[in-house]
C-alpha cells in the first residue's frame, strides 16, 4: 500500500505491519538521509473517511510526527535532518531509524497536524505542504500523473526486453516469456529522480 524513496537508493516496499492499521519501514544508515519521499503505491486507496499520519523514530528517542498522507495528497517529501541535531547524528553513525505510518480517521489526522504546527510554531519537517487556500490536486490530476509515470517506466523497461536463451536454465530457449535487466529499472529510477530535482515533471 505504501512505498518510500531515499534519494540515491532504490524504492523501498519492505513494509512491515506491526499492529492493526500501523506499518513500519526500516531506514538503514538513517543519519545519512536528508530527504525522504513517502507515497501511496496507488494499488489500494484509503477507505473513505481515513488518512494516515507519518512518524519517525530514532534510537532512544520518542516518535516524531512528520506529516500525513491522504487520497487527496498521496505523497509527501519530508526532511529528516530537521528531526535530529548534528551532534545527535554524529553520536550514532550507521544506526537504523524507523518510519511509521498509522492509518486513522481523517478528523484525528487533522487534529494531530494542527497540534504539530502549533508545537513547531508553523514549521515542521514537511517540505511539501498545502498552502492555505490552495486546493488539493484532484483525483484526476493524481491519476494522470500516475498513469504517465507508469507508462514511462513500462515503455523504457520494455525497450530492453529480450527473449531468454538456453543459458537461462528453466526458462530455456523459446519460452513464451521476456526478461528485463534490473539495471533498466535502476537507470529509469535515477533519471526520474533527476527530472524531479530539475523540476521537469
Amino acid at each position: 500500500m505504501f512505498g518510500c524513496i531515499v534519494a540515491g537508493r532504490l524504492v523501498q516496499t519492505n513494509l512491515q505491519q506491526v499492529d492493526v492499521n500501523k506499518y513500519v519501514f526500516e531506514l538503514p544508515d538513517a543519519h545519512n538521509i536528508n530527504h525522504i519521499v513517502v507515497f501511496l503505491l496507488g494499488t489500494v486507496p484509503f477507505e473513505p473517511g481515513y488518512a494516515a499520519t507519518v512518524h519517525l523514530l530514532w534510537p532512544n528517542k520518542s516518535w516524531q510526527m512528520l506529516g500525513a498522507l491522504s487520497n487527496d495528497k498521496p505523497s509527501a517529501i519530508f526532511r529528516l535532518k530537521a528531526t535530529i541535531t548534528p551532534e545527535e547524528a554524529a553520536s550514532m553513525p550507521g544506526v537504523n531509524a524507523e518510519l511509521g505510518i498509522s492509518i486513522e480517521p481523517i478528523q484525528a489526522v487533522e487534529q494531530q497536524l494542527q497540534q504539530m504546527r502549533q508545537q513547531s510554531g508553523g514549521s515542521s519537517a514537511v517540505v511539501v505542504t498545502q498552502q492555505q487556500g490552495q486546493q488539493n490536486p484532484s483525483a484526476q490530476v493524481v491519476q494522470q500523473f500516475a498513469e504517465r509515470t507508469l507508462q514511462s517506466l513500462f515503455d523504457y523497461a520494455m525497450s530492453f526486453a529480450t527473449r531468454p536463451d538456453a543459458s537461462m536454465g528453466a526458462f530455456g530457449s523459446g519460452a513464451a516469456v521476456q526478461v528485463l535487466p534490473v539495471k533498466a529499472f535502476e537507470d529509469w529510477y535515477n533519471g526520474f529522480l533527476r527530472k524531479i530535482q530539475r523540476g521537469d515533471l
